[in-house]
């Protein structure tokens, strides 16, 4: 019996060398009907209006990278170091490629937030197109559309093609590098293998260590299933990885050679090092949870830590469930059935090794996600949505293309109903939104695979009842993550930890008792968020309370900045000549007020505020040369802010705010507590004057 999963039509062979599998000549994917490319350029306007629509109400999104995209704006420097502000204090948190672009954008538009959301969502298109590119080189127009859309209505895709993080840059590089490894595949080539790496190297530069979560799936394809002798394949693919290490590690080398005292120092890491930052609170620290320097603690297996419980079934948890894992158990259905009908084919079979790129992208990436005991946003999983567009993209296509084939109909129908039941498992979670939907999902998805199955009875559809039963399938598989990702375009996103959808029941992220980084909801939804010690919750953007969130008139807190005070704006923009107008504990604390007064606010400790950039006695030393003018307190910072949590880092951030507030008058500005760092003495007044008590 051979293999349904054979090449393409219209492929061809040539002679090969001797002990060599035969090669391919390039093939030509499947003919293209008239009505593809309407529906291809369809999808791709579909996508853009999703990612597009409205994008300028999230305001700045993630404050913290708009704060970077401004500073990259203002010096060259800051662009390549990937600063958070313009006089190099200390950079982000993250390489910089993702900054690049939005750079990019904001020198030729001007620093706003179309000119910083507009390149994600346009990176968020390209993702699709390559998709289905890659999809389309060995399966017909259908697999190839159904992954597309699949992928760009997958609602945490929508949610970060929407906002500023690193995860768009990096989930389309790293689609166009299994786009590049399919070309690779066809005839063995070294350019497109080399490609390939250079293009998993450049995603490093976007996250880090995460781009290479792909790598041992995609070359393990390649060692099986490219068309020429094993030691040719081996040796391809170590150059390939010369290319990822080259293409990411350029950078990285610079950074480290560059004299440290000419640099902005390295957020994120403890000792002023990219590569401490690459093996430790960016990398393995993730896995293991040991991330010196993060605000708190992971989770050990099994068991529940600050970002949410660890193990096997962690992507169907509330905090990530209803972001990704919609069709999750379908594409883990459709993949086992790929591969035992894939099972008689020869190892150089083309469709079968596209089908265990996407495979092992999902599993490996998937278990990663699952496990790892340090900090894993739920947002994160949107490097799943590519694999899990290709997987059911094709095992749908493949299953109704051969249907006449009892075990096809049984699996298409399997996957149905267990997509429909799921759905309304995921939906019953905010059982006040949308209520009818669950009902409309259950029953579309109980008739699709009755009308499967039927057949097996002996009964014959029509081609009208056929086309039937694909509508309610696809209503049953698609109408939930649609209608989430559709409350995820119009609902405005902010803050470090955004979620996709409505809030659910319970759960960290997207739910009660966590972070939600949306307006209008709220940090914790009305229940009890994270405070500890330095920490002053904040009742949210509209609603909800026990939770962090920026105030207007504020610094903002750990994890969203606050909108300054038009006061304290207008007290700051009178300093023309200070390196930094301010200093303030913490980045969120300092990127409200740097972008609202176009001038260089220094980020004390970083992120988290546990970075030990800059000591007590480098902090001294630029008050005294009169290169920073104010100490915001409030936010984030305060004393005894740093090194305080779990996750351990330097306590300097709490050193210089006490050295500060014991050294310095204090002003009360539009809420906030201004110490003005070009005065000494003590004791603390208003506004107007009067003495007060801070």
């Amino acid at each position: 019996m051979t293999s349904t999963l054979g090449a393409p039509t219209g492929a061809t062979t040539v002679d090969a060398p001797a002990g060599a599998r035969p090669a391919p000549r390039t093939p030509s994917a499947p003919a293209r009907p008239r009505w593809e490319r309407p529906a291809f350029v369809g999808l791709l306007v579909a996508t853009a209006v999703l990612y597009l629509w409205d994008l300028g109400a999230s305001g700045w999104a993630n404050t913290f990278y708009s704060a970077a995209v401004q500073a990259g704006t203002q010096s060259w420097k800051a662009f390549f170091f990937g600063s958070f502000d313009a006089a190099n204090a200390i950079t982000v948190d993250k390489p910089p490629a993702s900054l690049w672009v939005m750079e990019l954008f904001a020198r030729i538009f001007g620093v706003n937030a179309w000119s910083i959301l507009v390149p994600q969502a346009l990176e968020g298109v390209a993702a699709v197109a390559l998709l289905y590119a890659t999809v389309r080189r060995r399966f017909e127009a259908p697999a190839a559309l159904l992954a597309g859309a699949v992928m760009a209505s997958t609602p945490v895709a929508v949610l970060m093609f929407r906002f500023n993080n690193p995860d768009a840059l990096l989930v389309l590089l790293l689609v166009a590098a299994a786009y590049a490894l399919t070309r690779a595949l066809e005839t063995a080539s070294t350019r497109w293998l080399m490609l390939c790496g250079a293009l998993v190297g450049f995603a490093f530069l976007s996250k880090m260590l995460q781009a290479f979560v792909v790598v041992p799936g995609f070359a393990v394809v390649y060692l099986l299933a490219a068309p020429t002798p094993l030691r040719r394949r081996i040796l391809q693919v170590l150059g390939a990885g010369a290319a990822m290490l080259v293409a990411g590690g350029w950078w990285v080398a610079i950074v480290e050679l560059w004299p440290a005292s000419a640099r902005p120092y390295i957020g994120g890491s403890q000792t002023n090092s990219e590569l401490e930052l690459i093996f430790g609170y960016n990398g393995l620290g993730r896995l293991t949870g040991n991330e010196t320097g993060s605000v708190v603690a992971g989770g050990n297996q099994g068991q529940a830590g600050m970002w949410g419980p660890t193990g096997l079934l962690r992507l169907f948890t509330a905090e990530m469930g209803g972001q990704v894992a919609w069709l999750l158990p379908a594409a883990l259905i459709l993949l086992g059935y790929l591969l035992w009908m894939a099972r008689r084919a020869p190892l150089a079979d083309g469709r079968r090794a596209q089908v265990l790129l996407w495979g092992t992208w999902l599993v490996v990436t998937g278990l990663v996600f699952s496990l790892a005991q340090g900090i894993i946003h739920p947002y994160y999983t949107v490097a799943l949505a590519p694999a899990i567009g290709g997987l059911v993209g094709i095992g749908a296509w493949m299953a109704w293309r051969y249907r006449a084939r009892p075990e096809s109909r049984v699996v298409l129908a399997a996957v149905v109903l267990v997509t429909a039941l799921w759905s309304c498992a995921l939906l019953d979670r905010s059982p006040d939104w949308l209520p009818w939907l669950k009902a409309l999902v259950l029953v579309a998805g109980l008739a699709a695979a009755v009308g499967l199955l039927l057949p097996l009875a002996g009964r014959t559809l029509g081609r009208q009842a056929s086309a039937g039963v694909v509508g309610l399938a696809l209503v049953a598989g698609l109408a939930g993550p649609a209608a989430y990702s559709v409350d995820t375009a119009t609902t405005p996103h902010a803050g470090a930890i955004p979620s996709a959808g409505p809030a659910v029941a319970s759960g960290f992220g997207p739910g009660g008792g966590g972070f939600r980084g949306r307006f209008g909801r709220g940090f914790g939804q009305g229940q009890q968020g994270f405070a500890g010690p330095g920490f002053t919750p904040g009742t949210g953007q509209g609603g909800g309370t026990g939770g962090f969130a920026g105030r207007q008139g504020g610094l903002g807190g750990l994890l969203e900045a606050g909108t300054p005070d038009a006061e304290l704006v207008a007290l700051l923009t009178q300093d023309t000549t200070s390196t930094w107008v301010a200093a303030a504990v913490g980045s969120n604390s300092a990127a409200g007020v740097q972008l609202a007064t176009g001038r260089p606010v220094m980020a004390i400790g970083g992120f988290n505020g546990s970075d030990p950039s800059p000591t007590l006695e480098q902090f001294q030393a630029l008050v005294a040369a009169g290169k920073i003018h104010y100490f915001l307190a409030g936010g984030a910072g305060g004393p005894g802010f740093g090194g305080f949590g779990p996750g351990g880092g330097s306590g300097t951030s709490g050193q210089i705010a006490s050295w500060v507030e014991s050294t310095f008058p204090s002003t009360t500005v539009g809420g906030v507590t201004v110490y003005d760092l070009t005065q000494s003495g003590s004791g603390a007044t208003t506004a107007d004057g009067a003495g007060a008590t801070t």
